[in-house]
């Protein structure tokens, strides 16, 4: 039963197919409803389906209620898919025909030997490679719905036209789509570019510019316990701390390659094309800038691995309209590093790098759901994306995939997906929405030591180039506060969260009380306020429950004469009455194993 599956969901080719002819659909439906607009592009994505429109109006929720339902209409008119192919002359004359300019511009970019094929179904033809259904029933005409429309650069290029994309969903069965909508709704209230701001992790303004947001206290908070673990942590895997410029001159640059391979993605401190005057760029890598610690004296095979890490702030010019909340941004701190070592410790030092990985995902909570991705270079863009020769990169990805198969990791392979100068392990996250970033890299160099001058002399007493790894433990911080308020819709913690305990007292009687208990836990270094206001002791509660402040401590007569307090959690659960050493006891021990539990 090899093809039992084949035209089912569970088959992402098939699935990509299904939504593939879901955006013809859609696309046809916009044409027989408003004839004027124009069309772009509508591919199949991740998740559903978008096309591009340029229309001289914009797309409401009620046109997108039209359009669903003229959907609709071609589905249930079972409407034959029929593929065919214009020489390259005749296809540009049609499309002409049809006032068509963004298709026409798309045939005229595709190399003169490419097979330029249309779908045709009823009376709507698009140019388009497919694959698709073999007719417009099999999209199950109650189990779609397009979710949103925005705005959209022609070709993703901001100095183009702004188009219109609309986005679309689709199952074969409405049970399916109405489970997809509910998870969609769950999302929504854990997106952390909501959530966040709304619990006041983050901000962005205006006048400051697009990826560059601002960390209010309670997040620069949570990134500040995220980073002094991390570095303690690797101090005990044997790393050696750096400190180095978040800027350098070209000639840096030049040396590593970035200057040749990655000058659109810098931001540049004067003229990149005057060789007279002195130009810098801020960093968006550190791996330049720590090989200067090694290349500071002469070294010695005994000075191997030789492991350095830094919490290091970049800066790389992404696309506008690209970013997103603190996902995706023009400036960030990553957690950094590089191991020098022989060729005999690649492996060892590989592993230990994975196991520190995986070590801080699964301490956050975020591990079970990660992916591994092998990334490998393209051989058809060697020398234009990838330095090196094909003998040097066969070379470290043969190593590589034998050291990934060593050690068990189940992965998938991305070409064209490596860093310039080496393959790497990509650990992939999906957030709410299920879209993947990557939130860990470990990379194999075997080129960048040697365009530095780095050398060792080995036991034998000669001059040897090391291997370098590139990777990070937890990532980009920005990024990971960003999954980790979705991963707990806000509720992060106890050891993760700025302020762990809220103090209320019932009455003003109990106010010295409260102000002595908050003292003694701060003291104990757990992060507690007072809540003093002559507010109603509920709404008090509810509050800090709606602030996801982990541990209220209620006070009143009884508890003064006592010497306990009350323990509430954000759950609202009532843990009755503690000494203040027994609560204190408690939450000392689930910052100390870090625990995801309250």
């Amino acid at each position: 039963m090899e093809n039992e599956n084949l035209y089912t969901f569970e088959n992402p080719e098939y699935r990509k197919t299904y939504w593939h002819t879901s955006s013809h659909i859609m696309a046809q439906a916009v044409k027989r409803l408003w004839p004027e607009v124009q069309l772009a592009i509508g591919p199949a994505i991740d998740e559903g389906w978008y096309y591009d429109f340029d229309a001289p109006f914009s797309f409401t929720p009620e046109h997108l209620t039209k359009i669903e339902g003229e959907m609709k209409k071609i589905c249930k008119e079972r409407i034959k898919l029929e593929r065919s192919e214009k020489p390259r002359a005749e296809a540009i004359a049609y499309m002409e025909s049809k006032n068509e300019p963004y298709k026409v511009e798309l045939i005229n970019d595709l190399p003169e030997d490419a097979v330029i094929s249309f779908y045709t179904q009823g009376d709507f033809t698009d140019l388009c490679a497919g694959p698709h259904l073999d007719h417009t029933g099999r999209v199950r005409h109650n189990g779609f719905k397009l979710t949103k429309s925005c705005g959209a650069y022609w070709r993703g290029d901001s100095n183009r036209k702004m188009l219109q994309r609309i986005y679309g969903i689709g199952f074969p069965s409405k049970d399916e789509l109405d489970a997809y909508l509910e998870r969609q709704a769950e999302a929504l209230k854990r997106d952390h570019n909501k959530l966040g701001r709304e619990l006041e992790f983050f901000t962005t303004v205006e006048e400051i510019g697009q990826g560059l947001p601002i960390l209010l206290p309670k997040g620069a908070r949570v990134i500040q316990k995220l980073q002094r673990w991390v570095e303690d942590e690797e101090q005990k895997r044997g790393y050696l701390l750096t400190k180095t410029p978040l800027m350098a001159k070209r000639d840096l640059y030049r040396i590593s390659g970035h200057w040749d391979h990655y000058l659109d993605g810098m931001f540049i401190l004067g003229d990149p094309h005057d060789e007279e005057k002195e130009c810098f760029a801020l960093r968006p890598m550190t791996c330049p800038f720590q090989y200067q610690v090694y290349l500071n004296r002469a070294r010695s095979y005994r000075d191997l691995p030789m492991r350095l890490g830094e919490t290091s702030t970049l800066f790389r010019n992404e696309d506008s309209g690209e970013m997103h909340g603190l996902i995706r941004v023009r400036q960030f701190t990553i957690s950094e590093g590089h191991l020098v070592l022989r060729p005999d410790q690649l492996e060892e030092e590989f592993k230990g790098c994975l196991e520190l990985a995986k070590y801080c995902l699964e301490t956050v909570g975020m591990l079970e759901n990660c992916s591994f991705r092998f990334s490998q270079w393209d051989p058809a863009r060697a020398g234009i994306k990838y330095e090196g020769t094909p003998e040097q990169w066969e070379e470290a990805q043969r190593v590589m995939g034998q050291i990934l198969d060593n050690l068990g990791v189940k992965y998938e392979i991305g070409i064209d997906e490596a860093a310039f100068y080496g393959p790497k392990l990509d650990i992939q996250y999906k957030n709410v929405f299920g879209k993947e970033d990557t939130i860990v890299t470990i990379q194999i160099d075997m080129l960048l030591a040697q365009k530095f001058g780095m050398e060792y002399t080995d036991a034998d007493g000669q001059k040897k180039t090391p291997y370098i790894i590139h990777r990070t433990s937890l990532g980009c911080y920005e990024r990971t506060l960003a999954y980790l308020i979705e991963r707990y819709a806000g509720a992060l913690p106890l050891w993760m969260m700025p302020t762990q305990v809220k103090v209320m007292p019932i009455t003003d009687r109990a106010h010295e009380y409260c102000k002595g208990l908050v003292e003694e836990l701060k003291n104990a270094g757990i992060g507690a306020e007072g809540d003093y206001r002559s507010e109603k002791l509920g709404y008090k509660i509810r509050e800090a429950q709606m602030q996801k402040i982990p541990y209220m401590l209620v006070v009143g007569d009884r508890d003064m004469e006592n010497g306990t307090v009350s323990v509430r959690t954000r759950k609202g659960e009532d843990l009755g009455a503690m000494t203040p050493a027994e609560f204190t006891a408690k939450c000392l021990l689930e910052i100390a194993t870090k625990s995801k539990e309250v």
